[in-house]
């Protein structure tokens, strides 16, 4: 083991030398870091999303509520104020895992981050293949969905709380999770794992904790779980057959896009398929086919 004295090339952090990898060797799949060290960014992750958002919701309760916590577990679901607080949470914990993730990936700062994750097309994959699948996977979606029914989720009802909670979701879904989500399982658990485990298995273990992460959200409603259970599937996929991230993300980029331009403007269709002008009825129909 050396030490900070033995080498002036490398970083030395908790006992331990972290050294750079010469650019020509990076390999996505032959990340510098350990599946041990990938579950724990993973767990991180879902920590810091837990716990951030308790922070906050308990913060604004004993502001608002004091110590009567009976009262503030019922205000919960009809609170708008915080409803909006509990969202607005997910962008610090967004930006926190990207720096656990940056931490790891880098080896704080000795390796390039966007180079290593793989951020490239790779192979048979583009921008607009990945927009077209994107869509697919969307319309597959919907169709799954409308077939299989299912009632109110809790994300619907927190997008019908007030319209800030509707754009508050909307830019996360947008500007943020697609990012965090794809470096986290596509970026950092899957090469990881199918080094040691095989493509295959890997698949299979990072599509199935994808989907769990998000059954909360949507535990009383199959067919959107399902369409989630494929998206993360064919995400994970890609991600196997290119050999790349990038079009991992464009994919989730889209999917989430499309779905965001209809939380924001689907009220305002409602208003507009009261209309008797027939361009209204027009346009409606067509974000309702969407």
């Amino acid at each position: 083991m050396s030490t900070p004295n033995e080498s002036s090339n490398s970083n030395y952090y908790a006992g331990f030398t972290v050294e750079p990898l010469p650019t020509s060797t990076i390999d996505p799949d032959n990340p510098p870091w350990s599946v041990g060290s990938a579950v724990l960014v993973w767990l991180a992750s879902v920590a810091a999303l837990v716990g951030v958002q308790l922070f906050a919701v308990l913060g604004y309760g004993l502001f608002h509520y004091g110590f009567a916590l009976e009262e503030l577990r019922r205000s919960i679901p009809t609170d708008r104020n915080l409803i909006l607080i509990s969202i607005t949470a997910v962008l610090p914990t967004h930006i926190l895992t990207l720096g656990i993730v940056w931490a790891l990936v880098t080896g704080f700062g000795k390796r390039p981050f966007w180079k290593t994750l793989g951020w490239d097309w790779g192979r048979d994959f583009g921008f607009w293949t990945s927009a077209g699948l994107a869509i697919a996977m969307l319309l597959l979606g919907g169709a799954i969905t409308k077939l299989l029914g299912g009632s109110e989720t809790q994300l619907d009802q927190i997008i019908g709380s007030s319209t800030a909670a509707r754009f508050a979701v909307a830019f996360l879904a947008t500007a943020t999770a697609p990012l965090v989500e794809e470096v986290v399982y596509r970026g950092v658990l899957y090469p990881a794992l199918q080094r040691a485990i095989g493509a295959l298995w890997a698949v299979i273990g990072v599509s199935t904790l994808f989907t769990l992460v998000h059954v909360l959200q949507y535990s009383n409603n199959l067919g959107v779980i399902t369409a989630i259970s494929l998206l993360s599937l064919a995400l994970t996929i890609v991600r196997a057959r290119a050999r790349r991230l990038l079009p991992c993300f464009v994919i989730h980029l889209v999917f989430n896009g499309i779905q965001s331009l209809v939380i924001i403007f689907e009220p305002y269709m409602r208003q507009l398929s009261t209309s008797t002008d027939p361009q209204a009825a027009l346009l409606t129909l067509l974000v309702r086919v969407v």
